[in-house]
């Protein structure tokens, strides 16, 4: 927080949106952190439109017990940014699950890069974020404002799945490649969340101005990998995980990419505000175990009639996304145009319950680095991981963004001042990982491999 600000913030964590979807499981998890012992988090208050709606929110997630009378219920709209102004002088941290972030993320962020707030969303959206980078990087810098986007299932697996993965190169050994496959798995027939599904829409129909921006932007370095990328097939059957796999244009990919291109320019890592020198010897000696890869993301599917539902989601995004006919007929059936994986209506609990995900990361790289500079030399060392957890858009997404929040409330000073930037890059030398895996979320390691060159 920026020392000059006044009045000292009442509250250490403000849940924007808390009445949505997500927003109720949000408030549910961070309930569970809430005045208890070790906790950082000792006051909360929920914000939205709608007062009445967030205390039923409210009164949903704290079942079966009553609702603490100490959370604080708060109006504010994205619309109006003296609301937003008030909010950010009230609380130490946003927690924003208003989406899609494109249409009323902006004005949330501004509000924060002005006012020294810090800030961390579940958004999922690239040219969100790339923009969110370039408007108000400098200003956060200035005013200690720490503000974090796809702190939830986009993109914090894919994140800590691909450094978990890389910390296993350990020298002379180095990674040239790292793919990840997800898979999700359910008892029952579960619907999407609608507004990744919108949120989805909107990216595609605004994919060209994403183009743009990078354009617009200055290049910056490209991280030194050993080794080309290979040029894998878009469909596969990959018989060492038992599933089929499609080759997906993803957030995360972009996401992981932009925290490899921070590493690139600051290889040991975002130096904390106030950092004690152990501190600083545990951020310089994690990142110094980090090597580069290619990345990218896979769908996957037992079935190709799985893949087929895939393909055919995709194919309408493509082609209807691009005009507004073509967007209202999207938004207006979902479960038509996804053959039934996104609705309006949201999922029951019971559906939620029933869901889990996981997560392979395959990696492909070379026994020792020199075998990397010998032209046509295949990778002959194959390294496999693995991240499983919950449903992934109303448990793990709560899960990762509360415990992103409770690091930015207890581990300030060992955090950046200011500035926008990926979580991997921000959290990933933090305890994050130890965090989740005491939340229900695990990582392995399935296998190390000599590969046939």
């Amino acid at each position: 927080m920026n020392p000059t600000q006044k009045p000292d913030p009442v509250y250490d964590i403000v849940i924007l949106g808390a009445s949505g979807f997500t927003g109720k499981y949000v408030v549910r998890e961070a309930l569970k952190f809430l005045q208890t012992p070790s906790s950082p988090l000792n006051s909360l208050a929920l914000a939205g439109r709608n007062p009445t709606r967030l205390t039923q929110s409210l009164e949903w997630a704290a079942r079966p017990n009553p609702p603490p009378s100490s959370v604080a219920i708060l109006t504010a709209d994205t619309s109006d940014p003296d609301s937003l102004r008030r909010l950010c002088t009230q609380t130490k941290l946003i927690l924003n699950c208003v989406g899609p972030f494109r249409i009323h993320g902006d004005p949330v962020v501004s509000a924060c890069a002005d006012s020294g707030c810090d800030y961390l969303d579940i958004s999922g959206e690239p040219e969100f974020m790339e923009r969110m980078e370039a408007n108000y990087h400098e200003r956060a810098e200035e005013t200690g404002s720490l503000i974090v986007s796809a702190c939830g299932f986009d993109s914090i697996p894919a994140e800590l799945g691909l450094l978990f993965n890389a910390k296993q190169w350990v020298p002379p050994t180095v990674p040239n490649q790292i793919e990840a496959y997800l898979s999700l798995e359910s008892d029952k027939k579960i619907a999407g969340n609608f507004g990744t599904y919108e949120s989805a829409v909107l990216g595609v129909a605004n994919a060209e101005k994403l183009k743009e921006l990078r354009r617009s932007r200055p290049r910056r370095p490209r991280p030194s990998i050993c080794g080309p990328p290979a040029k894998g097939p878009t469909l596969e059957n990959q018989k060492t995980i038992g599933l089929w796999a499609l080759k997906l244009p993803s957030a995360d990919a972009v996401v992981v990419r932009r925290t490899l291109t921070t590493l690139t320019e600051k290889p040991h890592g975002l130096p904390g505000l106030n950092e004690s020198p152990e501190q600083i010897q545990k951020r310089e000696a994690f990142w110094s175990s980090i090597k580069p890869a290619h990345f990218g993301v896979k769908i996957t599917s037992k079935s190709l009639f799985g893949i087929f539902r895939y393909v055919t989601l995709g194919v309408s995004l493509g082609l209807l996304s691009k005009f507004s006919f073509g967007r209202w007929l999207l938004l207006k059936f979902p479960s038509v145009f996804s053959l039934g994986w996104f609705q309006k209506k949201g999922p029951s609990e019971e559906e939620v319950e029933s869901a889990t995900f996981k997560m392979w990361f395959i990696g492909r790289g070379y026994s020792e680095e020199s075998l990397a500079s010998q032209g046509e030399t295949k990778p002959d060392l194959e390294i496999i991981t693995r991240i499983s957890g919950p449903e992934i858009g109303y448990i793990t997404t709560p899960i990762t963004l509360v415990q992103c929040g409770l690091i930015v409330l207890g581990q300030r000073e060992s955090l950046v001042k200011g500035g926008v930037y990926t979580p991997g890059i921000v959290f990933g030398s933090t305890d994050i990982q130890q965090r989740l895996e005491e939340n229900g979320i695990s990582f392995e390691v399935i296998s190390k491999i000599k590969t046939q060159r």
